[in-house]
């Protein structure tokens, strides 16, 4: 299983960037996945997970109404849109894929990945 994250850069704060994963090496269409960041001395948190259909999404607060996830299963890609950029926004992002097939469950948590991309680093300059 590989997943490569990539579409990260420096921005200023107001605009937008978009995330894109690409995995390999198992059916992707089977698999909630999720995006999380971590930035500099701070624990990896939780920004947004997608179900393995791609009818259910979940955001973390701080990303609400800003971030969009979506996913294309023909392309084997998942995507994160990010707009109206904040300096708070600065992180190396990561891509990762839910440890069970078609779950029901959509997690927060990175305890409920078991698969993740290498990171792509996003800096929001004020």
């Amino acid at each position: 299983v590989q997943l490569q994250a990539s579409g990260g850069g420096l921005v200023q704060a107001g605009g937008s960037l978009r995330l894109s994963c690409a995995a390999s090496g198992h059916t992707f269409s089977k698999y909630n996945m999720g995006w999380f960041r971590q930035a500099p001395g701070k624990e990896r948190e939780f920004v947004a997970a997608i179900s393995w259909s791609g009818a259910s999404t979940y955001y973390a607060d701080s990303v609400k109404g800003r971030f969009t996830i979506s996913r294309d299963n023909a392309k084997n890609t998942v995507y994160l849109q990010m707009n109206s950029l904040k300096p708070e926004d600065t992180a190396v992002y990561y891509c990762a894929r839910n440890s069970v097939p078609y779950s029901s469950d959509i997690y927060s948590h990175t305890g409920g990945y078991n698969y993740w991309g290498q990171g792509t680093l996003v800096t929001v300059s004020s």
